[in-house]
């Protein structure tokens, strides 16, 4: 009996998910924990993998939304022939270049087809046993070759036929139909996801924005500094994230009303720091979390992050990774943002954007002086936090960035 190929559980509160594309195609022999399709859920993205050896038969198409345990594929543990090969015992027919469209032709050929229109059958094939090539696809859309059964297949090419001369309006080039001009596509659970998030926290929280400004010339001379040595030993580099997940640990002791979060008619304080750091990827923006920032060096928060950002950005970024953190980093300079109000990531009071850093003239101890600064925006929920509590909260982080030596001595 074929083995079943489920949709594994992914948590309590995922229920379904979209099969977002497959890995193997109907009739390929896989192996034990090969990869087979990519799972989307509101949430993540996972992978899922062959528990057996065998050909496979896939039941469900890409793109169909699935229920956690539905059966999408059959395996079958009897047939390990070569990947590719013909079912075991069945014999090989001889293909013509009017039947190769009936044998499964490469995906080149097939792109081709739904790009072009020109159907395979129709295509004189060069290949073995007259097989439709790519060769023969691009020659076909390009005129150079007359499809198969064509009158004018052999036959000697006509003169032109004199032409009058376009008129301006007909010499628009390829004027595009109206399915052109616009696509729709399905919206990816996540996506969805997201959607809902964001319009969720501007219902539901009292959402208010403060700003403030930070001089990084101390960060930016450290990095520059000692930038070699902390990748000699750590392996990774020394980044402005560590600098400012320190200085929101911080600020967060300081003003521990931004470490706290409505539950009904309770509030619950948070005693610990995990921080949650947006990462944009292809899918949409995520936001795994560094666990008790407080107690990490800072070597451990950037190799803490880079590691969780790289698994975010492949889709292996696991639901325990997105749970539990109390605050929010976002990072909207890295795409060149000056200035912009982030939302909050429920139920969490507070989030810190960052910013482009650029070079202002500034007035420091009476004097202009260009220096390297960066708009920092805290949003937070004014329900729980008061204004006094958010600027203090700023001017705190803000301390700690223009004299990290804080850090140090606990100031």
């Amino acid at each position: 009996m074929p083995f079943e190929v489920k949709i594994p559980p992914m948590g309590e509160s995922i229920n379904s998910g979209v099969l977002a594309k497959w890995y193997v195609q109907d009739g390929d022999v896989v192996k034990k924990d090969q990869p087979l399709f990519e799972l989307e859920t509101d949430k993540i993205t996972t992978e899922g993998t062959a528990e057996t050896a065998g050909r496979v038969s896939l039941l469900v198409a890409a793109g169909t939304e699935v229920k956690i345990g539905a059966v999408v594929a059959k395996i079958d543990e009897s047939n390990t022939a070569t990947v590719g090969s013909p079912l075991a015992g069945a014999p090989v027919a001889p293909t013509s270049p009017q039947s190769a469209i009936a044998n499964p032709q490469s995906p080149s050929v097939r792109r081709l087809a739904a790009e072009t229109g020109i159907n395979p059958a129709t295509v004189t094939g060069t290949g073995k046993a007259g097989r439709v090539t790519k060769g023969d696809m691009l020659e076909a859309s390009s005129g150079k070759s007359a499809p198969v059964g064509s009158p004018l297949a052999g036959a000697p090419t006509p003169p032109p036929t004199p032409t009058t001369s376009a008129s301006p309006v007909s010499a628009i080039p390829n004027p595009k139909s109206p399915s052109e001009r616009q696509t729709r596509k399905k919206l990816s659970p996540l996506r969805k996801r997201i959607a809902e998030r964001l319009v969720q926290a501007q219902h539901e929280a009292a959402m208010l924005t403060t700003f403030n400004e930070v001089d990084m010339s101390a960060v930016i001379a450290l990095r520059k500094k000692y930038q070699d040595d902390f990748v000699k030993k750590h392996g990774v580099k020394l980044g402005f994230m560590s600098f400012f997940t320190k200085a929101v640990v911080a600020a967060l002791r300081d003003v521990p009303a931004l470490n706290a979060q409505f539950a009904g008619d309770e509030i619950i304080q948070n005693n610990y720091f995990d921080i949650g750091v947006a990462v944009s990827t292809d899918r949409g923006l995520m936001v795994p979390v560094l666990r008790d920032c407080d107690q990490q060096s800072m070597a451990g928060i950037e190799q803490s992050l880079a590691d969780l950002a790289k698994r975010a950005r492949e889709g292996k970024i696991t639901l325990p990774d997105l749970e539990g953190g109390v605050f929010t980093i976002t990072n909207g300079g890295i795409f060149g943002s000056m200035l912009s109000t982030p939302i909050l990531n429920a139920p969490q009071a507070g989030i810190l954007g960052l910013h482009a850093i650029n070079e202002r003239p500034v007035v420091v101890d009476g004097q202009i002086v260009i220096r390297p600064m960066m708009y920092l925006a805290l949003s937070y929920d004014h329900r729980l936090v008061d204004g006094r509590e958010a600027v203090t909260f700023l001017v705190k982080a803000k301390q700690v960035i223009e004299d990290p030596a804080r850090l140090l001595i606990g100031a």
